[in-house]
């Protein structure tokens, strides 16, 4: 039997429940082996998967508790982490759905899987130091929500997805380590700052391949991204807005302009 091409075992990593060992499958995916970008793949049940804990609930019902307690601290923490986890299956997703794109488009959201599973096992890991786990506290699932909505359109999907709303950790990146910071976490502030260089090479992949696909299909990017917005029902960004890792991940100033 042929072995699996690297876009089937993204498929199945992404339909593996514990988090730990999808990072970690991730993290030892051997990157030499065939892609497989012309392969059409099937949909299988179990996507993406998860546990029972975190309870996912409305975005409207999370509340974090005050950062200077031990539980709200962790929250503030847990939080992230879970923003991480969503991060990988949202990587994994890009490559295994979309065929027929080219290798580099395959390279680039491996090279962001694996990064973001990096990123998680450092996060899971710190939480842990504060005496809890990923899934002690609920969370939301807005970041798969569009990911489900935009299934069948990859201009719609990168457009939303990095984008959009992982374009929103680069502006709440700098608030949210200052919070950590004020609390004595350094710790979690140096985390922060590998997480927001890295991210801003995700939201670079995404404003690439964005990009590219606007040129293949004849389309005005920032008209396109509004249209998609309005059919996807994707939020009207507001600000605070980090204007220099934006501009470092590749956003033109009349997005920036579009923006403000």
């Amino acid at each position: 039997m042929e072995a699996p091409n690297l876009r089937q075992q993204c498929l199945t990593l992404l339909t593996l429940r514990e988090p730990e060992r999808k990072a970690h499958g991730v993290s030892t995916l051997d990157m030499s082996e065939q892609l497989g970008a012309d392969v059409l793949i099937h949909e299988i049940p179990g996507i993406p998967g998860r546990l029972d804990r975190p309870e996912l609930v409305s975005h409207k019902h999370i509340k974090l508790g005050a950062l200077t307690t031990r539980q709200g601290h962790a929250a503030l923490v847990h939080s992230i982490v879970h923003i991480e986890k969503n991060a990988i299956d949202l990587a994994l997703d890009i490559c295994w759905r979309f065929t027929g794109m080219p290798e580099a488009f395959y390279r680039d959201w491996l090279q962001v899987a694996r990064e973001e599973a990096y990123h998680f096992t450092l996060l899971r890991e710190h939480l842990m130091t504060l005496g809890f786990d990923y899934g002690d506290f609920p969370a939301h699932n807005g970041l798969w929500e569009m990911a489900e909505r935009t299934r069948h359109d990859l201009l719609a999907r990168v457009a939303l997805v990095p984008r959009t709303l992982e374009a929103r950790g680069l502006d709440a990146s700098p608030a949210v380590k200052t919070k950590l910071v004020s609390i004595g976490d350094h710790r979690g502030g140096e985390i922060l700052d590998i997480i927001l260089r890295d991210e801003i090479g995700h939201v670079a992949v995404g404003n690439r391949w964005y990009g590219w696909l606007c040129e293949q299909r004849g389309l005005e990017p920032i008209s396109t991204f509004e249209s998609l917005r309005l059919t996807y029902k994707a939020p009207k960004l507001k600000g605070p807005f980090n204007l220099a890792a934006r501009r470092a991940a590749g956003f033109k100033e009349e997005e920036l302009a579009a923006l403000l």
